[in-house]
């Protein structure tokens, strides 16, 4: 079976994540392109995008399958039916710490924004890099196969420096440590 004859590695790899993400006891959220072929409540889409809480706490009668995301979930009490092709996950990622994994979008005819837009404000979103165009390397191919995927936090703080965008100083740690009170 020849590379492009197998199926996509992208349903595989987001069911592998949700699995690690629960396994860990954290909150799996989905960052969604949205267009006319994805059946998420319009009004919380902002510049064609939702982050979706798949968390098994947030959803009912979830599948992760090989075309679409589907379950049922409540938005603003108001119980709805979501359908995500596999083709529109941007990214999905931990709510407590951002990791996870961004995918390049697929070109369609119906999707006028550029592959990259949509990863790029999922990365912003969660406060990680946009991704690497790796097109001057040596070996890289054409069209979304020659774009890199890298999450990583834009740079490092060091110990005592609040980085360019903290408009405060950090907090300082607390100065006892909790403990328990025995009741008789």
């Amino acid at each position: 079976m020849n590379a492009p004859d197998s199926t996509s590695t992208r349903p595989y790899l987001i069911r592998a994540l949700y699995e690690w993400c629960t396994d860990n006891g954290f909150t799996p959220y989905v960052a969604v392109a949205v267009d006319e072929t994805v059946q998420v409540p319009r009004e919380y889409v902002k510049n064609n995008e939702i982050v979706l809480n798949i968390s098994f706490d947030a959803t009912s009668s979830l599948k992760l399958g090989n075309e679409f995301i589907e379950f049922k979930a409540r938005f603003a009490g108001s119980a709805r039916e979501i359908i995500v092709p596999i083709t529109h996950v941007i990214a999905i990622y931990a709510r407590e710490n951002g990791q996870g994994m961004a995918f390049p979008m697929v070109a369609s005819p119906a999707s006028s924004a550029g592959p990259a837009g949509g990863v790029e404000a999922a990365a912003a979103a969660t406060g990680l890099s946009a991704p690497v165009d790796a097109s001057g390397l040596a070996g890289a191919g054409e069209g979304a196969d020659s774009k890199i995927m890298q999450l990583v936090p834009d740079s490092v703080p060091q110990a005592g420096d609040p980085g360019p965008d903290s408009p405060e100083p950090p907090k300082s740690p607390p100065r006892t440590r909790p403990s328990l009170k025995r009741v008789k």
